[in-house]
């Protein structure tokens, strides 16, 4: 069982965004000059080989899918537009065709901030 330090850590990181955690490890591992990933790569390397090459390299460039609209379709319909340089009816044609790639090529911030604002109007997103 975890002593009492872990589980009141614990507890903290539950109530952090994705982000949030995102930025603690980031700054984790370049205080402690570590990295979380290395371990990962090692496990890769030994299960498949050509799989660790990919695994190494973290992704910088996200895509932001529309998977659903939900209730409030000209809610996200607008929230679409606010995101993009579309126009009513492109974006419009983005909301009716899913799934759509709202945004290609975006940081992590840039397409975490993305999902909310449209899971705020109650459309369903992936990030890929």
């Amino acid at each position: 069982m975890a002593n009492t330090k872990t589980q009141e850590l614990l507890e903290v990181f539950e109530k952090m965004t994705v982000l949030e955690l995102k930025e603690f490890l980031d700054a984790f591992e370049e205080h402690f000059e570590v990295t979380a990933a290395a371990p990962m790569a090692v496990a890769m390397a030994a299960d498949g080989g050509g799989a660790a090459e990919e695994a190494v390299e973290e992704q910088t460039e996200f895509d932001v899918v529309l998977t659903g609209s939900g209730d409030k379709k000209i809610q996200v319909i607008k929230e679409v537009r606010s995101l993009t340089s579309l126009g009513l009816k492109e974006a419009k044609a983005v909301v009716d065709e899913l799934p759509s790639t709202v945004l290609e090529a975006v940081s992590q911030e840039e397409a975490n901030a993305a999902k909310e604002k449209i899971e705020a109007v109650g459309g369903s997103v992936e990030i890929k």
